[in-house]
């Protein structure tokens, strides 16, 4: 499945850019993320416990950014195992100047599924991959306004 988005974040460019790799970010706006760990730099392992329809379940997510262009852009690799079954997902994330405070963040995505949720078929995955990465968004959307409110 595939998809794409945009969306606006306060916040300069390196500002949004800086902490949308912030592993204290990433923890708060990942939907069901209960356990955050660093293993080194760009690369995290999580456990996620997500209830949505037949994708239910627990999953051990390891998690890599790559391919980064300081300020500019990076890719997001998300593998993910659990009793629902597998995903692996592949975002790349660029970023814009909008203005002063505004960065445009639009982003595209390839995901596959395997084993028990695969066989929920694509429209409902597509459905909830979209709702998990809009879950993540509007949080950090949240997060860099209370930054800049407390700043």
């Amino acid at each position: 499945m595939e998809g794409k988005g945009k969306i606006n974040l306060p916040g300069t460019k390196e500002e949004v850019f800086e902490e949308m790799l912030n592993p204290e970010l990433l923890e708060k706006c990942i939907m069901g993320c209960k356990e955050f760990n660093v293993i080194e730099d760009n690369k995290y392992k999580a456990e996620l416990s997500v209830g949505i329809a037949a994708v239910k379940g627990k999953y051990d997510a390891d998690i890599e950014v790559k391919n980064i262009t300081e300020g500019d852009s990076y890719t997001l690799v998300i593998h993910g195992e659990g009793n629902p079954g597998l995903v692996d997902a592949v975002a790349d994330i660029k970023l814009e100047q909008i203005d002063d405070n505004e960065t445009l963040v639009k982003y595209e995505y390839e995901a596959d599924a395997g084993g028990k949720i695969a066989s929920i078929g694509q429209r409902m995955l597509g459905g909830v991959a979209k709702l998990v990465i809009n879950d993540f968004f509007k949080k950090a959307k949240n997060e860099l306004k209370k930054k800049q409110e407390a700043a």
